[in-house]
């Protein structure tokens, strides 16, 4: 069994592994982790690499309220933001206009709970990079070193390297910054369109052995 958490606008290292996944899990039964890509992701912004987080409601003991109950926070106008510095960093990306309001008419649904938010991300994304994966949720907690599991929960993490060695691609500020690694699958899409998954399938073939359980 392939496992991964859930995620906002998910980096490029978790779509390869649905690339190279016919099926996934998403571990739906742990408690909120903060820091980490289930409510942040990174893009590449005219100033270099910039993160975006997701602000969640604070009520309670937030890390130990089920990933599948914590709500988001729509106090501050972050959607706006969000939506503002993508079309910043990629309106002149070739694909940018192609998918801006697929993604945006998500955002600007307003899901309440962050679970169902990055659900529906994750599935546009998805069906515009063409994959053909069948995601189920876990019934329960998976503990860590289950066996036959292989387990990305944490794997794949913004403080982590990557699992994954992605072939360079273009990107809008390449000249600027040179090829950047472990940004948001958002940018490969913009930038590469319908051969994104060209650059997925690549790199699924390079996860590191040690996930192999």
């Amino acid at each position: 069994m392939v496992l991964l958490s859930t995620a906002f606008c998910p980096p490029v290292d978790y779509f390869a592994v649905l690339a190279g996944s016919p099926r996934v899990c998403i571990e739906a039964s742990e408690h909120y982790c903060k820091q980490s890509y289930r409510n942040r992701c990174v893009f590449l912004s005219p100033g270099g690499p910039e993160s975006a987080v997701v602000p969640v409601v604070h009520s309670g003991d937030l890390f130990r309220t089920p990933i599948t109950e914590v709500k988001v926070d729509y106090s501050t106008p972050w959607v706006r933001r969000f939506e503002y510095a993508l079309e910043s960093a990629y309106s002149s990306s070739p694909f940018f206009e192609y998918y801006r309001d697929g993604l945006f008419a998500i955002l600007d649904s307003r899901p309440s709970r962050l679970w169902n938010l990055n659900s529906r991300i994750t599935g546009y994304m998805v069906e515009k990079f063409g994959l053909c994966v069948d995601i189920a949720f876990t019934s329960g907690y998976v503990e860590a070193g289950t066996e036959g599991v292989r387990d990305f929960r944490d794997a794949i993490h913004p403080k982590r390297s990557p699992v994954l060695e992605v072939p360079a691609y273009w990107q809008v500020f390449g000249e600027k910054y040179g090829f950047v690694p472990g940004l948001s699958a958002l940018d490969l899409l913009f930038n590469e369109g319908p051969e994104a998954v060209c650059v997925l399938r690549a790199g699924a073939g390079t996860i590191s052995a040690n996930h192999n359980n």
